[in-house]
């Protein structure tokens, strides 16, 4: 059975940051394309980063460029989010996604159940 579990949400003020994680049993995302998505309060998901199945070619909606960062554990079932200089626009539920294509824009075939992020001034 396949499972996402993100873990690392919570609360910053404006200018912190965070780190996201996301753990997968059942796979290993070194044979997924994987991705950060958020969803913010009746708004559609939208997805903001996304990491190439070699763990090297990252791809991040201009809206985080600069200051998030995906990566991946070399044991291939944790990916990450570090997200810096945080803004209240960052405030959101954030999802990670396993997709068994090589697009850099994830559908996904698995998702995480999602964990708050929110940002006060």
């Amino acid at each position: 059975q396949v499972q996402l579990v993100e873990s690392g949400g919570g609360s910053a003020q404006a200018g912190g940051s965070l780190r996201l994680s996301c753990t997968a049993s059942g796979i290993s995302f070194t044979d997924f394309t994987v991705a950060w998505f958020l969803q913010a309060p009746g708004k559609e998901r939208i997805q903001v980063a996304s990491l190439s199945r070699n763990g090297v070619t990252a791809y991040y909606a201009d809206s985080v460029k600069g200051r998030f960062t995906i990566s991946r554990n070399d044991a291939g079932d944790k990916v990450y989010l570090q997200m810096n200089s945080l803004t209240p626009e960052d405030t959101a539920v954030y999802y990670c996604a396993a997709d068994s294509r090589s697009s850099y824009q994830v559908i996904g075939n698995y998702w995480g159940q999602g964990t708050q992020v929110t940002v006060s001034i």
